[in-house]
This record gives C-alpha cells, structure tokens and sequence, in this order.
C-alpha cells in the first residue's frame, strides 16, 4: 500500500497494490496497520456507498462539527470524481486551501481526509459509485457545508455552477468567509 502526503500533508493519498490475472484480481484495500505506520491511528464506524448517475454531479463541500466530526477514507468502484477536500480549520496555516486528486475504479486511488477538512467530489463519468469509511456517525445537528464554488477557494471544478448537478441543500451553501461554524 503506498501512502503519501498531498499539499496539506494532513490530506494523504493512499493506493492499494492490485494483483491480476486472467480470472480478475484481489486488493487489501484498507489495512489498519499501513494507516498505523502513516500515523493515521482511527476506528471507522460505519462504510457508505453513493452512486451518481450523471456525470457533472457534484456533492459538497460537506463536514460534521464536533463532537461528530469525521475523518473519511474514499474511494471509488465504478467511474471517476475529481475528489476534494478544504481546510476549514481556522487555526492552520493551511486554512482556506485545497488538494484535489483524481480518483477512479481505473486508478485504484483513496483519499483520506481527516476532520477539519470541508469534503466534495464531482463525477468524471456517469453511473459513478464511491464507498468511504467514516469514523463518526452522521449527524444532521452537526451537518454543514460551504459553496463548492466558492471563488476565494480557487477550485479548479470540471463544470460551472449552471452545469453541475447539485441538490437543493448544496445549492445553499454559504461561501467559507460566511460559514458561521468551522473548525477552530
């Protein structure tokens, strides 16, 4: 499993070894030990599985405060998503920046984002599944989000605001100089 650090070393890509053959092929696609040896000491709660029909879907920037924060480790079984994650952690010399990776059932990438981290991807291809561990439950009193298209952010996102498919919810979301709770 190899591991290594992004811009915000906090923010880790992490690519599992696949062995093939004619018949198909195996991968140990997360493994404690190897996040131990990064210095990612966890407990994952909980796998979630999202699909996106369209491609342009965009889902984010989302993240949990305390006392359910989450870290999350993402990756994709089907399709691509240009992945992100935001420190939103106002106390880090990082606060406002961003990593982005391509992840795809083709490259085999992860992205592990720790808490503090605003979290959102859009869909490179259609009918595009990712599955992520979390280690904290979802709670809608905790929920929050900024703009996926915040321009202080400087994402560089493959659609406009017009052509990506978002949810009411995310089509809300305040700019991070407006979002009256991040992290501290």
């Amino acid at each position: 499993m190899k591991i290594e650090s992004l811009a915000i070393p906090d923010v880790k890509l992490i690519t599992p070894q696949k062995f093939g053959d004619d018949r198909g092929f195996f991968s140990e696609v997360w493994k404690e030990k190897a996040l131990l040896d990064a210095g990612i000491n966890v407990h994952f709660v909980q796998d979630n599985h999202a699909f996106s029909a369209a491609k342009g879907t965009v889902r984010g920037l989302h993240f949990q405060l305390e006392p359910a924060a989450q870290d999350k480790l993402v990756r994709i079984t089907r399709g691509a998503v240009l992945d992100v994650a935001v420190d939103i952690r106002r106390s880090s010399p990082t606060f406002g920046r961003h990593v982005s990776a391509v992840l795809s059932a083709a490259n085999w990438a992860q992205l592990w984002v720790p808490k503090g981290f605003a979290h959102g991807y859009c869909t490179l291809e259609p009918d595009t599944e990712m599955i992520y561990k979390v280690t904290n439950y979802y709670s809608p009193h905790h929920d929050r989000g900024i703009q996926f298209d915040d321009a202080a952010l400087g994402i560089a996102w493959p659609v406009t605001r017009a052509e990506a498919q978002l949810s009411d919810k995310d089509k809300l979301q305040p700019a991070l100089a407006a979002a009256p709770q991040v992290f501290d």
